[in-house]
């Protein structure tokens, strides 16, 4: 296999940052640029009665997505090696986003950080990284949060 494109998958945790150092190296390897995905979930709309949004939600989401950029820089920054990354930042739940993106972008190989939880809190959760792995139409790296990334 040859990646080209590489999709990796971010957000604020230790999982994600494994994940970007995962991608990093893989695309280092391959000769192959980054796409840094941050997805920005939707958060329950306040209408008022005249049928427009709330001030509040607006103001939320402006601040999400530049926290979502700010995010996507540190990363580059902290893993990016000099490789072309392109920042992709969409408001959508978590997998859908992510599939969507990588679609969209055209990616070889997404990769992805998972916390590894199991038991009652997966039944109940899921796992982003698994419906991802299961719907995606390129292979999906799958990295847990308990692999030691060097």
């Amino acid at each position: 296999m040859n990646f080209k494109k590489i999709l990796i998958a971010v957000d604020n945790s230790t999982c994600s940052e494994k994940a970007a150092k995962a991608g990093y190296d893989m695309a280092e390897k391959f000769g192959a640029e980054v796409a840094l995905v941050n997805i920005i979930e939707p958060i329950p709309a306040n209408v008022n009665p005249d049928l427009t949004l709330a001030p509040v939600f607006l103001e939320t989401y402006d601040n999400s997505e530049e926290n979502s950029h700010v995010l996507l820089k540190e990363m580059e920054e902290k893993y990016g090696k000099d490789i072309k990354t392109t920042y992709l930042s969409i408001v959508d739940t978590a997998a859908h986003g992510i599939i969507q993106q990588s679609d969209e972008w055209g990616s070889d190989l997404i990769v992805i950080g998972t916390y590894g939880r199991t038991g009652l809190y997966h039944f109940l959760m899921g796992s982003v990284a698994e419906h991802v792995a299961r719907k995606s139409a390129c292979p999906v790296l799958i990295i847990p949060n308990k692999c030691e990334v060097d």
